[in-house]
């Protein structure tokens, strides 16, 4: 039998033998490769189906919207160096009467050219394309349809420039411009109330009076081009013809929640696989280093008998090695699985319409290195311990540690407390290090339970922030055009209205020195009761006359401050440009609010008081008329129901943040067992003797099981303070990397969030050293006190 044999039988022996402990240590190292494995992989699969779903249908890089461009000005833009391909088209903002519905539908109109898209091409899901002759066939984007039950051949009724439109169902689609499909005024896609609608352009253009001119152009540029000098061009030749500005790829909606949602997932993976990494490290060296401590006497006949020193090293490296296969195998299963799973929920979220998964085997390549360097920076200095010892040393019993009587042993007995206690105090005191790594690895599991379970009051707060006090109209209906406030009386004539309050929106790019920034400005009368902004503090606030009010976080991107003035450049039919102050901020959780007062707003124009939208408040008895009168406003562009809107938006939420909650639940707990097992495992190794003298002099087996497992729990309890602090700063990184334009999370702790982790974690220790106590209850108390340790 070689050397090299002998060692390696040595060393399975050892792994069966230990095997409880390794399997906790796996565990842990296999959550951090499955953390970073999902997140990897879910972020790629989604990145790679959007790219590959963008090029095939050759989604645009710029977009523009004007109120009405003449049709000779496509040919003038195709012709600006740089760009690749132009489409235009006519759109408009409609309401649908759906047979059998009562609810008010809202839809996003779009023309098909008739030799067929050139750029964001839709793909045929059912059906066909509606004949570019007929003037009534529409195809229908396929979610939105099949949430309505609209087949082929089915018919609706379409409000068009004022007038009642039958159109025919002929397909269904899906467009890379519609992924994520946000109705107006909501804040996630509803189906079954907003959609898109295509329709032939020459049917459209005629309803809508756009024939030899259009409202809406997609450009796609060309390799290598620069997105900014193209739009600043667009910008200056559409400004006469209504434009609201060209807007590049970035800041187009669906594409816009789709970098967010990438960015989330990808975050995660920076933050938490450290953590699992580092509680790895601690694991193995803990137990690695137990071993070669017992493994003295083995380890000098070993080199007495002419092993190498390089060959110990290697023994103990390979150890943590095998556990470290294991969880790195195991985290790619779960990983894997995991990453498909979740990716394919993401696809048919996002209604993509097919899922490219491909993780790349570099992901599958680095965790898996870091796992091997984790457990092997664990066993490190343990293995060159044991290479270094030589062998007379080896052989010989370890000398005693030397042990003082010092304050702390006057100040312990003076408080007289139990001589259990007493010794489970010394040990801490004596080994500090140990203590303060075990207490390190349970403040961790604190810390993740703690950062992933604030999530659901900072969306309570969001909630309660965004419906009950700052949204708290039932419906919005908005208009294609601003209208005179006039309006507001014919719309609380409508059937069970009892509030109405009016606001407009007027679409602006502000720039302070050298940034400038694309916003939509509120104007609204001071004193509103249904639509209002709140602070953070739950202040009720108006924008104060005579200036502009900014939501912080668009401040922060302007580098302005309250007093600072800001150059307004208004979009669409208010031309102009006027240099405003800053007269407030606000804290703000939805987009970047900009906020002015109503007469400020009237003043600069030189108008009378104007309206685009109408916040209302309904008797819920007379719903269904009032949705009947709904059908029949002409000038009426869409309708948010927000009692509907907050209700879809809690649903969504809180699947999502079970589904999460659970999962970091069980992190923390693999985190917990790893470090309270191990840390309770090699505390009975190395005091079983210790432990047994005491029950052959009278102590009881509660009081022996009591020093075991007092240790581990009050190291628990020392690490929750250190967790709760961690915890919060975790939380504050992680709500920082998830705030985007779109969305900001506010971090809310409650008390109730750091009970229920300390809760948790407190729990799993128990349960991990009572496992651990069944193994002292059954110790041959003989067979311990004959063997040297």
């Amino acid at each position: 039998m070689t050397t090299v044999e002998a060692l390696d039988r040595k060393l399975l022996r050892d792994f069966i033998r230990l095997w409880p402990q390794f399997l906790a240590i796996s565990l842990v190292l296999a959550a951090g490769v499955a953390v970073l494995l999902m997140s990897f992989g879910m972020s790629a699969a989604l990145e790679d189906t959007r790219k590959t779903y963008y090029e095939r249908n050759r989604f645009a890089d710029i977009f523009v919207d004007a109120r009405s461009v003449p049709i000779s000005f496509v040919e003038i833009i195709r012709r600006i160096d740089g760009i690749e391909a132009v489409e235009a088209r006519v759109t408009t903002f409609t309401t649908l009467d759906i047979p059998g519905k009562i609810d008010t539908t809202v839809a996003y109109v779009a023309s098909l050219a008739p030799a067929g898209p050139v750029l964001n091409r839709p793909t045929l899901r059912r059906g066909q394309w509606p004949d570019p002759q007929s003037t009534g066939e529409v195809v229908l984007n396929a979610p939105f349809a099949e949430a309505n039950d609209l087949w082929p051949g089915d018919r609706f009724t379409a409000t068009l420039n004022g007038v009642k439109r039958d159109l025919t169902v002929v397909g269904w689609a899906l467009s890379p411009e519609f992924i994520y499909t946000i109705g107006p005024g909501s804040l996630i896609p509803d189906d079954e109330d907003y959609g898109i609608v295509w329709m032939p352009e020459r049917a459209l253009a005629a309803l809508l009076d756009r024939t030899g001119a259009f409202d809406n152009l997609a450009v796609k540029l060309r390799p290598g081009a620069r997105p900014k000098p193209i739009i600043d061009m667009l910008d200056q030749l559409l400004e006469p013809y209504g434009s609201w500005g060209a807007i590049g790829r970035d800041e187009q909606t669906s594409n816009a929640f789709i970098d967010a949602e990438i960015t989330q997932l990808r975050t995660l993976a920076y933050i938490l696989p450290p953590v699992f990494l580092g509680i790895t490290i601690f694991l193995v060296n803990m137990v690695i280093g137990r071993i070669v401590a017992l493994e003295r006497a083995e380890i000098g006949l070993l080199k007495a008998l002419g092993y190498s020193d390089i060959a110990i090293l290697f023994h103990y490296l390979l150890l943590a090695g095998l556990v470290a296969v294991c969880g790195v195998a195991l985290g790619y299963a779960v990983g894997s699985w995991l990453s498909y799973g979740l990716a394919r929920l993401y696809a048919d979220f996002l209604k993509f319409p097919y899922l490219i998964y491909t993780v790349s085997w570099n992901a599958y390549v680095i965790s898996g290195l870091l796992g091997l360097f984790a457990a092997s920076a664990g066993a490190a200095r343990a293995a060159w311990s044991a290479a270094r010892l030589a062998p007379a040393t080896a052989m010989s019993p370890t000398a005693p540690p030397r042990f003082r009587r010092n304050w702390i042993d006057v100040a312990l007995r003076r408080m007289h407390v139990s001589q259990p206690t007493m010794m489970i105090l010394r040990s801490l005191i004596r080994w500090p290090v140990r203590a303060a790594m075990s207490v390190l690895g349970l403040s961790l599991a604190v810390a993740i339970l703690v950062s992933s379970n604030f999530f659901p009051d900072s969306l309570d707060r969001i909630i309660d922030t965004g419906f009950h006090q700052s949204n708290r109209q039932h419906v919005v209906l908005f208009f294609n055009d601003t209208m005179d406030e006039s309006a507001l009386e014919d719309a609380a004539r409508l059937p069970g209205v009892l509030q109405v309050e009016g606001q407009q929106y007027l679409p602006v790019i502000l720039r302070h020195e050298h940034r400038q920034k694309r916003a939509v400005i509120e104007a609204r009368r001071p004193g509103n009761d249904l639509s209002r902004i709140v602070s953070a503090e739950g202040e009720i606030v108006d924008a104060p006359p005579g200036g502009i009010m900014l939501s912080e976080r668009l401040a922060a991107q302007l580098g302005l401050a309250v007093g600072d003035m800001v150059e307004v450049e208004f979009l669409g039919n208010r031309k102009g440009a006027y240099d405003l102050p800053v007269t407030r901020l606000v804290t703000q959780y939805f987009g970047l609010g900009a906020y002015m007062d109503q007469e400020t707003a009237d003043r600069l124009f030189q108008r009378a008081p104007q309206v685009s939208v109408i916040n209302v408040t309904l008797d819920p008895t007379r719903n269904e008329a009032f949705q009947a009168a709904l059908k029949e406003l002409p000038r009426l562009g869409g309708r948010a129901m927000m009692v509907e809107n907050r209700r879809g938006f809690e649903e969504t939420i809180s699947e999502n943040i079970l589904v999460s909650t659970m999962v970091y639940a069980l992190l923390g707990i693999l985190i917990t067992v790893g470090v309270a097992y191990n840390g309770a495992r090699i505390q009975l190794s190395e005091r079983a003797r210790e432990l047994a003298s005491l029950r052959i002099l009278g102590f009881t087996r509660g009081e022996v099981a009591y020093i075991l497992m007092g240790e581990i729990m009050l190291l628990a309890l020392i690490a929750q303070p250190l967790g709760w602090w961690i915890g919060w700063a975790v939380a504050k990184l992680m709500t920082d990397s998830f705030t985007s334009d779109l969305y900001a999370i506010p971090m809310v702790l409650k008390v109730s969030t750091f009970s229920s982790a300390s809760l948790i974690v407190l729990g799993a220790a128990m349960a991990s050293v009572l496992v651990v106590r069944r193994r002292l209850d059954r110790i041959d108390l003989v067979s311990v006190m004959k063997t040297r340790e």
